[in-house]
């Protein structure tokens, strides 16, 4: 059991670094978002694991509060970005991709 608890708290980790890296490098708002949303995921995890280990049901309220509220600020990021006006650029986009032109490519 301990080997397991030990590989677990170690990709989780390993996870945590990368969503941390991944939120300070962007490039756009969406990136950031995504990153630290599977951030407070693996702390959810990482929690749980204790939890899990130590054979305690009290931290249960603990995760339902955190995905709560990883789940809502999820929500209004995406409700913001979804009301975003192209003219703004705070969120970068691809450029449009046009059909015609990919066919005459071929």
């Amino acid at each position: 059991m301990t080997v397991v608890f030990v590989i677990t708290i170690a990709l989780l980790t390993v996870a945590a670094g990368c969503a941390i890296y991944r939120a300070e490098r962007g490039p756009s708002m969406l990136d950031r978002t995504v990153a630290l949303d599977v951030f407070t995921t693996t702390i959810v995890g990482a929690i749980a694991l204790e939890a899990a280990y130590s054979r305690r049901a009290t931290t249960i309220p603990i995760l339902v509060v955190m995905s709560m509220v990883a789940f809502v600020g999820s929500v209004t990021v995406a409700r913001f970005a979804a009301a975003e006006r192209e003219e703004e650029g705070l969120i970068e986009l691809p450029p449009p991709v046009d059909d015609r032109t990919e066919e005459a490519e071929r």
